[in-house]
């Protein structure tokens, strides 16, 4: 079938894709599937204390209003753009993966369903109703991570098809040899991004007038995010050692540019310290609440917006669609 050319010539289809789905992912990743299990912990201690579940309330709407307002225009904007740009890809990954996709968007809507019960029964079910509103939010943490790991097996497969090329089943499509490595990457990073954002919100979710409290959930999020940290290196070892050969010898192009190649070892090492950075000021906050300060605050999330970008940048670049 013949269809019409997309070309945008003053920012490139690629970089209109790009942008899309970054900030999807920096939203999706962040507020959803890591941000979502973040509230759900603290609004568990405000079982025991109405002051935290306060906090979690306060964050829980700015990740609400964040994730159905731009979470969802961006994730229709990704087929939008994808599909204007490239509609033969796109309808090859709808054939192979027809059922993951069909899957997804239930799993999309049972989510949807979720956080809208989650949101506008908070201050309903209180007291003895509590308990089972926490069991709600887990239930809904589990739909957003199930989203993100069915997408990430067409994301995989797009590295390294893997046994398909052979038996050509949505099973081992699926189950290509990069699915888990880079799912085990991304849940712990969602994790920490959302560690990152809850830092950078914490004028608008922790009391200024009660410093103790303020210091206490300064001290959670800190060790929420310091705890999957570790995961997150472990996850990102394995995802980079599941890369094909081929790919990870385009990294230091994917990483810079052409012109500017030889610089990768040098980027990598400034790539490490951001993520160091992030680490450290996350172990301040655990160990040291009353030390952090309003604008340290702020830094693992821009850190971490960052060094996403240059991840997303580098796993596009290197399959070479």
């Amino acid at each position: 079938m013949d269809l019409p050319v997309f070309h945008l010539d003053w920012l490139n289809n690629r970089v209109l894709i790009a942008v899309i789905a970054v900030l999807h992912v920096l939203v999706n990743h962040g507020m959803a599937v890591g941000g979502l299990p973040l509230v759900c912990y603290l609004e568990r201690r405000g079982l025991a204390d109405p002051r935290w579940d306060a906090v979690a309330w306060r964050l829980l709407k700015i990740f609400f209003v964040v994730t159905t307002t731009v979470g969802a225009m961006t994730g229709v904007g990704i087929w939008l753009s994808a599909s204007l740009v490239n509609p033969i890809a796109i309808g090859s990954l709808i054939r192979v993966f027809f059922w993951t996709w069909f899957t997804e968007w239930l799993v999309f809507v049972t989510e949807v369903a979720l956080i809208l019960a989650y949101y506008l029964t908070w201050t309903r079910w209180q007291g003895a109703r509590k308990a089972r509103h926490v069991r709600l939010g887990v239930g809904l943490s589990i739909a957003s991570w199930a989203t993100m790991a069915l997408i990430v097996s067409i994301l995989s497969f797009m590295m390294d098809p893997g046994a398909w090329r052979a038996d050509r089943t949505l099973l081992s499509g699926m189950l290509n040899p990069v699915y888990l490595p880079q799912l085990a990457f991304r849940t712990p990073l969602a994790m920490v991004l959302a560690g990152a954002y809850a830092l950078a919100g914490l004028r608008w979710i922790a009391p200024r007038d009660d410093a103790a409290l303020r210091a206490a959930v300064v001290r959670a999020i800190g060790r929420w995010t310091l705890a999957w940290t570790p995961v997150l290196v472990a996850g990102g070892l394995w995802y980079a050692r599941a890369v094909p050969a081929a790919m990870a010898a385009n990294a230091p192009v994917a990483l810079l540019t052409q012109a500017l190649a030889s610089w990768a070892s040098a980027a990598r090492w400034g790539l490490l310290g951001a993520g160091v950075v992030v680490a450290g000021v996350a172990a301040l906050a655990a160990w040291r609440p009353r030390r952090l300060a309003p604008w340290l605050a702020v830094v693992p999330a821009v850190l971490a917006i960052g060094l996403i970008g240059v991840f997303e940048r580098v796993r596009e670049f290197v399959r070479t669609p």
